[in-house]
């Protein structure tokens, strides 16, 4: 069965949610804004990142990077100019609309692509995993930060029960690291090669996929 795309309700949902959304994440994604960043600006300076939003990853990338940023929502894209503005953020070379499983962007053109606090908000995300492998360069990297839901244990059985509650920011308990790992097993050329802790851990994690020079 056919994913059944509702782009127009995320768009109107992400127009009321740029409002106060850096009020609400700003200090709480700090760890994982700041580790995604490092982690894709180690890997070469052109970079991508898949949902951006108000852009306050942006910050965390070095002088020397050369961002291209793309979200789903034209006001949480406003937000982000509005930040290279004020804070001087000559490392960000532009910025698009576009929809995670389908990139306009040429193939092989980034060192890294960073998805901060996105992936378990894309309808399809093995189809948008493909497309940032499409765009990636050999030898480059995909960082993923998100929230990710225990395998087992006592904790996914927390996890399951707050299920209700983490959904209305977003998130998902489904949401796991054996998925990632999982999608880059089809892909002969892409392989997770480290899956760390992040704040607030245990319940945040950085995933690490790299696509075979």
């Amino acid at each position: 069965m056919s994913v059944q795309y509702d782009l127009a309700g995320q768009k109107k949902a992400y127009e009321v949610w740029a409002r106060f959304y850096d009020k609400v994440y700003v200090r709480f994604l700090a760890d994982g804004q700041k580790k995604a960043a490092a982690a894709a600006a180690a890997c070469g300076p052109d970079i991508l990142e898949v949902g951006v939003g108000t852009g306050l990853v942006l910050r965390y990338y070095p002088p020397t990077a050369r961002v291209v940023g793309v979200d789903l929502s034209e006001h949480m894209l406003a937000k982000a100019r509005e930040k290279v503005a004020t804070q001087g953020l000559t490392q960000v070379r532009g910025f698009s609309v576009m929809d995670a499983c389908r990139l306009g962007l040429p193939d092989a053109t980034f060192d890294a692509v960073t998805v901060p606090f996105v992936i378990t908000l894309v309808p399809d995300p093995e189809a948008a995993l493909s497309e940032m492998r499409r765009v990636l360069k050999p030898g480059g990297e995909i960082v993923v930060a998100s929230k990710m839901g225990a395998e087992d244990g006592p904790l996914m059985k927390i996890e399951t029960a707050l299920a209700p509650i983490v959904k209305t920011v977003g998130w998902s308990t489904d949401f796991k690291v054996s998925r990632l790992a999982a999608w880059a097993a089809t892909t002969p050329d892409m392989s997770v090669v480290e899956v760390t802790s992040i704040f607030p851990a245990p319940f945040f994690k950085m995933i690490r996929i790299k696509r075979a020079g």
